[in-house]
Protein backbone atom coordinates (compact mmCIF):
# COMPACT_ATOMS: atom_id res chain seq x y z
CA UNK A 1 0.00 0.00 0.00
CA UNK A 2 1.45 3.35 -1.17
CA UNK A 3 2.18 6.18 1.91
CA UNK A 4 -0.43 9.15 1.45
CA UNK A 5 0.29 12.59 1.97
CA UNK A 6 0.01 13.62 5.18
CA UNK A 7 0.69 10.00 6.75
CA UNK A 8 3.46 10.93 9.35
CA UNK A 9 5.67 7.52 10.04
CA UNK A 10 7.70 7.28 13.19
CA UNK A 11 5.44 9.78 14.90
CA UNK A 12 7.83 12.10 12.91
CA UNK A 13 8.21 12.00 9.87
CA UNK A 14 5.12 13.62 7.75
CA UNK A 15 4.80 12.49 3.84
CA UNK A 16 4.86 15.25 1.68
CA UNK A 17 4.99 13.60 -2.02
CA UNK A 18 6.32 10.68 -3.67
CA UNK A 19 9.89 10.88 -5.67
CA UNK A 20 9.68 7.52 -7.40
CA UNK A 21 10.48 4.13 -6.82
CA UNK A 22 13.67 1.81 -7.29
CA UNK A 23 14.21 -1.88 -8.10
CA UNK A 24 13.17 -2.50 -4.56
CA UNK A 25 11.03 0.70 -2.92
CA UNK A 26 8.86 3.07 -3.23
CA UNK A 27 10.70 6.64 -1.84
CA UNK A 28 8.76 9.22 -0.82
CA UNK A 29 9.60 12.70 0.58
CA UNK A 30 8.89 13.61 3.93
CA UNK A 31 9.21 16.60 6.35
CA UNK A 32 10.82 15.83 9.73
CA UNK A 33 8.58 17.63 12.05
CA UNK A 34 10.98 18.08 14.77
CA UNK A 35 13.89 19.41 12.95
CA UNK A 36 12.06 21.02 10.14
CA UNK A 37 14.48 19.22 7.76
CA UNK A 38 13.40 17.82 4.25
CA UNK A 39 14.38 13.26 4.04
CA UNK A 40 13.65 10.79 2.31
CA UNK A 41 11.30 7.68 3.40
CA UNK A 42 12.09 4.65 1.48
CA UNK A 43 9.67 1.50 2.15
CA UNK A 44 10.00 -1.43 0.19
CA UNK A 45 7.61 -2.83 -1.83
CA UNK A 46 5.38 -5.06 -1.68
CA UNK A 47 5.67 -7.24 -4.67
CA UNK A 48 9.40 -7.17 -3.79
CA UNK A 49 9.56 -8.28 -0.24
CA UNK A 50 7.78 -11.76 -0.79
CA UNK A 51 11.30 -13.15 -2.34
CA UNK A 52 13.08 -13.39 1.37
CA UNK A 53 16.28 -12.31 0.06
CA UNK A 54 15.18 -9.09 -0.82
CA UNK A 55 13.43 -8.61 2.40
CA UNK A 56 17.00 -9.59 3.89
CA UNK A 57 18.85 -6.96 1.60
CA UNK A 58 16.38 -4.18 2.46
CA UNK A 59 16.79 -4.66 6.16
CA UNK A 60 20.79 -5.16 5.62
CA UNK A 61 20.88 -1.54 3.89
CA UNK A 62 18.96 -0.27 6.59
CA UNK A 63 21.47 -1.49 9.31
CA UNK A 64 24.89 -1.29 7.45
CA UNK A 65 24.16 2.13 6.40
CA UNK A 66 23.01 3.30 9.47
CA UNK A 67 25.93 2.57 11.11
CA UNK A 68 28.01 4.85 8.92
CA UNK A 69 28.48 8.60 9.44
CA UNK A 70 30.72 9.63 6.89
CA UNK A 71 30.33 13.52 4.63
CA UNK A 72 30.31 11.37 1.43
CA UNK A 73 27.85 8.74 2.62
CA UNK A 74 24.06 8.80 2.16
CA UNK A 75 23.43 9.31 6.06
CA UNK A 76 20.56 6.99 7.40
CA UNK A 77 18.51 8.56 10.33
CA UNK A 78 16.27 5.66 11.32
CA UNK A 79 14.76 2.63 10.39
CA UNK A 80 11.76 0.36 11.31
CA UNK A 81 8.41 -1.09 9.86
CA UNK A 82 4.78 -0.72 9.76
CA UNK A 83 2.24 -3.09 9.28
CA UNK A 84 5.70 -5.61 8.91
CA UNK A 85 7.13 -3.13 5.99
CA UNK A 86 10.49 -2.18 6.60
CA UNK A 87 11.42 1.13 5.90
CA UNK A 88 14.56 3.64 5.90
CA UNK A 89 14.81 7.24 6.59
CA UNK A 90 17.29 9.00 4.36
CA UNK A 91 19.05 12.05 4.22
CA UNK A 92 17.03 13.64 1.11
CA UNK A 93 19.24 13.85 -2.28
CA UNK A 94 18.58 16.77 -4.42
CA UNK A 95 21.15 16.05 -6.79
CA UNK A 96 21.22 13.36 -9.57
CA UNK A 97 23.26 10.01 -9.44
CA UNK A 98 26.13 9.94 -11.64
CA UNK A 99 24.67 7.55 -13.70
CA UNK A 100 21.90 10.14 -14.88
CA UNK A 101 24.32 12.80 -15.25
CA UNK A 102 26.32 10.09 -17.97
CA UNK A 103 23.32 10.03 -19.75
CA UNK A 104 22.87 13.59 -20.32
CA UNK A 105 26.62 14.69 -20.68
CA UNK A 106 27.51 11.14 -21.43
CA UNK A 107 31.05 12.15 -19.66
CA UNK A 108 32.91 14.57 -17.26
CA UNK A 109 35.81 16.86 -17.53
CA UNK A 110 39.12 15.23 -15.94
CA UNK A 111 38.74 17.70 -13.45
CA UNK A 112 35.37 16.97 -12.20
CA UNK A 113 35.87 13.06 -12.33
CA UNK A 114 38.87 13.46 -9.91
CA UNK A 115 37.03 15.89 -7.76
CA UNK A 116 34.13 12.96 -7.60
CA UNK A 117 37.01 9.98 -7.27
CA UNK A 118 38.86 11.55 -4.34
CA UNK A 119 35.20 11.82 -2.72
CA UNK A 120 34.32 8.21 -3.80
CA UNK A 121 37.95 7.00 -2.69
CA UNK A 122 37.26 9.00 0.87
CA UNK A 123 34.18 7.31 1.44
CA UNK A 124 35.16 4.10 0.38
CA UNK A 125 38.70 3.68 2.94
CA UNK A 126 35.91 5.43 5.71
CA UNK A 127 33.86 2.23 4.76
CA UNK A 128 36.39 -0.32 4.79
CA UNK A 129 37.96 1.49 8.08
CA UNK A 130 34.63 -0.10 9.50
CA UNK A 131 34.84 -3.35 8.19
CA UNK A 132 31.82 -2.94 5.69
CA UNK A 133 32.36 -3.82 2.10
CA UNK A 134 29.95 -2.41 -0.36
CA UNK A 135 29.96 -4.66 -3.28
CA UNK A 136 27.93 -2.42 -5.89
CA UNK A 137 30.11 0.77 -6.86
CA UNK A 138 28.78 2.15 -9.89
CA UNK A 139 27.79 5.65 -10.87
CA UNK A 140 24.02 4.40 -10.46
CA UNK A 141 24.75 4.38 -6.33
CA UNK A 142 26.51 7.92 -6.55
CA UNK A 143 24.51 10.96 -5.84
CA UNK A 144 26.32 14.24 -7.10
CA UNK A 145 24.83 16.91 -5.23
CA UNK A 146 24.70 20.79 -7.12
CA UNK A 147 27.66 22.05 -4.81
CA UNK A 148 29.65 18.97 -6.36
CA UNK A 149 29.33 16.75 -3.03
CA UNK A 150 28.90 13.66 -3.94
CA UNK A 151 27.18 10.56 -1.82
CA UNK A 152 27.52 6.74 -1.70
CA UNK A 153 24.56 4.72 -1.37
CA UNK A 154 22.20 1.56 -1.73
CA UNK A 155 24.04 -0.58 0.48
CA UNK A 156 21.81 -3.38 -0.21
CA UNK A 157 24.62 -6.08 -0.46
CA UNK A 158 26.84 -4.30 0.79
CA UNK A 159 28.42 -7.38 4.06
CA UNK A 160 30.46 -7.29 6.80
CA UNK A 161 33.85 -8.39 6.15
CA UNK A 162 34.25 -10.21 9.04
CA UNK A 163 31.13 -11.96 7.63
CA UNK A 164 31.83 -12.51 4.21
CA UNK A 165 35.52 -14.04 5.57
CA UNK A 166 33.69 -16.83 6.94
CA UNK A 167 33.15 -18.72 3.82
CA UNK A 168 35.89 -18.91 0.96
CA UNK A 169 33.08 -18.75 -2.03
CA UNK A 170 30.08 -16.28 -2.04
CA UNK A 171 27.26 -15.69 -4.26
CA UNK A 172 27.85 -13.40 -6.95
CA UNK A 173 25.77 -10.44 -7.16
CA UNK A 174 26.66 -7.14 -8.44
CA UNK A 175 26.85 -6.01 -11.69
CA UNK A 176 29.20 -7.40 -13.82
CA UNK A 177 30.18 -4.28 -15.99
CA UNK A 178 31.47 -3.22 -12.50
CA UNK A 179 32.74 -6.70 -10.69
CA UNK A 180 35.98 -7.99 -10.15
CA UNK A 181 37.63 -11.24 -11.57
CA UNK A 182 38.19 -12.83 -8.23
CA UNK A 183 34.85 -12.34 -7.37
CA UNK A 184 33.87 -13.53 -11.18
CA UNK A 185 35.95 -16.56 -10.51
CA UNK A 186 33.83 -17.45 -7.04
CA UNK A 187 35.77 -15.84 -4.41
CA UNK A 188 35.13 -13.52 -1.55
CA UNK A 189 34.48 -9.78 -2.47
CA UNK A 190 37.27 -7.52 -0.21
CA UNK A 191 37.98 -3.84 -0.11
CA UNK A 192 39.85 -4.68 -3.23
CA UNK A 193 36.76 -5.36 -5.52
CA UNK A 194 35.47 -2.10 -4.47
CA UNK A 195 38.38 -0.88 -5.53
CA UNK A 196 38.50 -2.05 -8.73
CA UNK A 197 34.78 -1.47 -9.18
CA UNK A 198 35.81 2.41 -8.47
CA UNK A 199 38.49 2.32 -11.11
CA UNK A 200 35.62 0.96 -13.94
CA UNK A 201 33.69 4.19 -12.59
CA UNK A 202 37.03 6.64 -13.25
CA UNK A 203 37.33 4.92 -16.36
CA UNK A 204 33.48 5.33 -17.70
CA UNK A 205 33.58 8.93 -16.04
CA UNK A 206 35.92 10.06 -18.42
CA UNK A 207 35.10 8.25 -21.19
CA UNK A 208 31.39 7.31 -21.17
CA UNK A 209 32.11 4.04 -21.75
CA UNK A 210 32.63 0.96 -19.25
CA UNK A 211 35.63 -0.93 -20.56
CA UNK A 212 33.92 -4.46 -20.93
CA UNK A 213 30.41 -4.36 -22.12
CA UNK A 214 27.84 -6.24 -24.91
CA UNK A 215 24.22 -7.72 -24.32
CA UNK A 216 25.82 -11.64 -22.84
CA UNK A 217 26.85 -11.35 -19.20
CA UNK A 218 28.80 -14.55 -19.81
CA UNK A 219 31.17 -12.68 -22.05
CA UNK A 220 31.61 -9.65 -19.74
CA UNK A 221 32.31 -11.65 -17.21
CA UNK A 222 35.09 -13.61 -19.35
CA UNK A 223 36.37 -10.27 -20.50
CA UNK A 224 36.90 -9.06 -16.64
CA UNK A 225 38.73 -12.53 -15.91
CA UNK A 226 40.89 -12.75 -19.49
CA UNK A 227 41.36 -9.39 -21.42
CA UNK A 228 43.51 -7.02 -20.95
CA UNK A 229 41.89 -4.18 -19.40
CA UNK A 230 42.04 -1.14 -22.21
CA UNK A 231 43.31 2.27 -22.18
CA UNK A 232 41.19 5.32 -21.43
CA UNK A 233 43.09 6.20 -24.79
CA UNK A 234 40.82 4.07 -26.36
CA UNK A 235 38.05 6.94 -26.07
CA UNK A 236 40.37 10.54 -25.27
CA UNK A 237 43.46 9.60 -26.85
CA UNK A 238 44.92 12.36 -25.21
CA UNK A 239 44.39 11.02 -21.76
CA UNK A 240 47.37 12.17 -19.64
CA UNK A 241 49.57 9.36 -18.79
CA UNK A 242 49.02 9.52 -14.96
CA UNK A 243 45.59 9.56 -15.26
CA UNK A 244 45.83 5.78 -17.53
CA UNK A 245 48.46 4.75 -14.59
CA UNK A 246 45.93 5.09 -11.97
CA UNK A 247 43.23 3.35 -13.56
CA UNK A 248 45.66 0.68 -14.54
CA UNK A 249 46.35 0.50 -10.77
CA UNK A 250 42.74 0.23 -9.41
CA UNK A 251 41.55 -2.11 -12.00
CA UNK A 252 44.73 -4.87 -12.10
CA UNK A 253 43.67 -8.47 -12.08
CA UNK A 254 46.35 -9.34 -9.82
CA UNK A 255 45.48 -8.36 -6.15
CA UNK A 256 49.42 -8.23 -5.55
CA UNK A 257 49.48 -5.25 -7.78
CA UNK A 258 45.94 -3.57 -7.40
CA UNK A 259 46.00 -0.72 -4.61
CA UNK A 260 45.88 -2.48 -1.05
CA UNK A 261 43.43 0.22 0.44
CA UNK A 262 41.26 3.15 -1.09
CA UNK A 263 43.57 5.07 0.77
CA UNK A 264 46.64 4.20 -1.90
CA UNK A 265 43.89 5.23 -4.22
CA UNK A 266 42.73 8.37 -2.63
CA UNK A 267 46.82 9.34 -2.19
CA UNK A 268 47.65 8.73 -5.92
CA UNK A 269 44.27 11.01 -6.64
CA UNK A 270 45.51 13.85 -4.44
CA UNK A 271 48.40 14.72 -7.19
CA UNK A 272 46.22 16.22 -8.96
CA UNK A 273 45.00 18.67 -6.66
CA UNK A 274 48.61 19.92 -6.24
CA UNK A 275 49.47 19.33 -9.61
CA UNK A 276 46.33 20.22 -11.88
CA UNK A 277 48.86 20.57 -14.77
CA UNK A 278 49.16 16.73 -15.19
CA UNK A 279 45.77 17.07 -15.97
CA UNK A 280 46.13 19.43 -19.42
CA UNK A 281 45.23 17.53 -22.43
CA UNK A 282 48.48 16.11 -24.24
CA UNK A 283 48.30 16.79 -27.81
CA UNK A 284 50.58 15.32 -30.25
CA UNK A 285 53.13 16.46 -32.81
CA UNK A 286 50.43 16.38 -35.64
CA UNK A 287 47.48 17.45 -33.29
CA UNK A 288 49.45 20.23 -32.81
CA UNK A 289 50.45 21.28 -36.29
CA UNK A 290 47.10 20.02 -37.71
CA UNK A 291 44.27 21.02 -34.73
CA UNK A 292 42.15 23.74 -34.95
CA UNK A 293 43.46 27.06 -34.17
CA UNK A 294 41.23 28.75 -31.55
Amino acid sequence: MALKVGTIVDDRYQITGRIGHGGMSEVYEALDIISRKTVAVKMIREDVMKNPINFKRFENEATIAASLRHINIVEVYNHGAIDGKPYIINEYMSGQTLKEVLDINSKLSLPETVSVMLQLTSALYYAHGHGIIHRDVKPDNVFILPDGLIKLGDFGIAESESVVSETETKDIVGSVQYLAPEILTGKSASPQSDIYAAGITFFELITGHVPFDGDNSVNIAIAHIREKFPSPRKYIPYCPKEVERIIFKATNKNLKLRYKTAKEFYDDLKIFQTHPELLNEKKSFFKKIFGKKS
